[in-house]
């Protein structure tokens, strides 16, 4: 499954592509969601800090969060991500 998540501007793009960075492992360092507010996400990574990444709108982070989900879940696993101007485009096996 493949899906592509649009962000607020350059500076979240690139901030939300090194939280979601693959290891050879495949994995992902967000450990879980503790919010959303509107179009903002706040994440928790396995190092326990907590990160707010600002989505182009509230459909944006509804769709990464249904998408995230399984990869918590471990149901699935992110097997490659593409940078691109004001998106991220992800999928997931």
């Amino acid at each position: 499954m493949k899906i592509s998540i649009t962000f607020d501007d350059k500076y979240e793009v690139q901030k939300f592509g090194s939280l979601i960075f693959i290891k050879e492992g495949k994995e992902t360092y967000i450990t879980s969601i503790l919010n959303i507010i509107k179009n903002e996400l706040v994440i928790l990574l396995k190092d326990k800090s907590a990160h707010s990444i600002m989505f182009k709108d509230e459909e944006s982070v509804e769709k990464f969060a249904d998408f995230i989900q399984s990869v918590l879940e471990k149901k699935h696993k992110i097997i490659s991500t593409k940078i691109d101007e004001l998106t991220i485009e992800i999928v997931k096996e």
